[in-house]
């Protein structure tokens, strides 16, 4: 009998972005829920001055009882970035081992499209979208443009950029005050799990709220608020995505913010499945697949919708390319509730990464390349390690 052998996973996680924490908990999550007879996973774990790290120092990183001062001690270069050599030699090190990778990475530096870019030079399939809908997926100005330029319906917005900030202050605040009114919601233009965000419902605290978002990025959103039930769905596969079943956030606090999301004290509730109407079931779900084909997703997101109460209308928010993965994350949630368990779920997205991959091999790299539709299979890409040590040897 012909016993298959288990591919290696790489479990990536931590980052040197503000959702650090949260990172190590999606990664904990999916480590304990990869299939062990067909998987031998390899947790991987980036620090937050961004060295890569194996073996008990990555289980270091995930240990709930380990002390701050042990993690912080793998920062050997904290608080300056570790230099690049040391991270060339430890990705020369752990890539060549893996068959696929899982980047669990949430915000900067991992889901917005920068390490699918490094996957892509090294020629490693790795799970969920690639470069070009990670990076419109987290920049959230980008993002809402591509889907009014694909009809979607989005809340009214405008941005501007640090620098006309400090120019323009007191000019830009009364522009956006009398264009949008109050409630207003000022956020960074690439983060996630609601890092740096704060609601605004009268001027005096404009400013603060301008201020906290510019410490996380060059340039800030500012959206109207509504009066409006959210709702999230998630969204797997790759050309032909299915949506789960939708879910509701209902906020304890003023929204739906980092410490209502992640405190074990917070009182929000998830109703899953939401409770709506059949035809507004179908039309989320409809939205949530437009939106993932809009940014050209691949893989898996989680989809974040308005529901007007008054009016029945319904608004795409934004879209998280790399969602939760812990204990309380809204994706895993909703395909349980769609009757897919996590390994399943775990199982699949790893086939579409090898899929997409494999797809990616058959394509031509130039006007003399021979293509799939032609008489020979072009050559596949660097392997991960020859594509280390000859970025080594330059």
């Amino acid at each position: 009998m012909l016993v298959q052998q288990r591919q290696t996973v790489g479990v990536i996680f931590g980052g040197r972005s503000g959702e650090h924490e949260v990172s190590l908990r999606s990664a904990a999550t999916i480590l304990s829920a990869l299939d062990p007879e067909k998987y031998n996973p390899l947790p991987i774990g980036i620090t937050r001055a961004g060295q890569w790290v194996t073996g008990p120092a990555a289980s270091e990183m995930l240990s709930p009882t380990s002390s701050p001062d042990a993690v912080a001690a793998l920062d050997t270069d904290a608080p300056a970035l570790a230099p690049p050599a040391k991270v060339l030699t430890a990705l020369a090190d752990v890539l060549p081992q893996l068959d696929v990778a899982i980047p669990v990475l949430h915000g900067t530096y991992g889901e917005d499209g920068t390490i699918q870019g490094l996957f892509e030079m090294l020629g490693l399939p790795y799970v969920g979208c690639g470069v070009l809908a990670s990076a419109t997926g987290m920049d959230k100005i980008v993002m809402k443009q591509l889907f009014r330029q694909s009809g979607l319906p989005v809340v009214d917005f405008r941005w501007f950029a640090r620098h006309e900030w400090v120019a323009n202050a007191q000019r830009l605040t009364d522009s956006i005050v009398e264009e949008l009114g109050f409630p207003l919601f000022v956020k960074p233009a690439n983060l996630g799990s609601s890092v740096g965000i704060t609601r605004v419902d009268d001027v005096s605290n404009f400013k603060s709220a301008v201020e906290l978002a510019a410490r996380y990025d060059r340039r800030i959103i500012v959206e109207k608020g509504y009066d409006v039930r959210e709702i999230e769905v998630s969204v797997l596969g790759n050309d032909h995505p299915e949506a789960s079943l939708p879910g509701e956030i209902i906020s304890s606090a003023a929204f739906y913010d980092y410490a209502d999301k992640y405190s074990p004290d917070s009182q929000s509730q998830l109703v899953i499945p939401a409770r709506l109407t059949p035809d507004q079931t179908a039309a989320i779900r409809a939205l949530a697949v437009r939106a993932f084909q809009a940014l050209d997703g691949a893989g898996l997101a989680r989809v974040d919708f308005f529901l007007l109460p008054q009016t029945g209308e319904i608004m795409v928010n934004e879209i998280n390319t790399m969602p939760g993965f812990t204990r309380i994350s809204m994706y895993p949630k909703l395909w349980e509730a769609s009757g897919r368990s996590l390994p399943s779920i775990l199982n699949q997205l790893i086939d579409l990464a090898l899929a997409r991959h494999a797809e990616k091999t058959q394509l031509a790299r130039g006007p003399n390349s021979a293509s799939s539709a032609g008489l020979d299979t072009p050559p596949g890409p660097l392997s991960s390690r020859a594509a280390v040590r000859e970025y080594e040897s330059c």
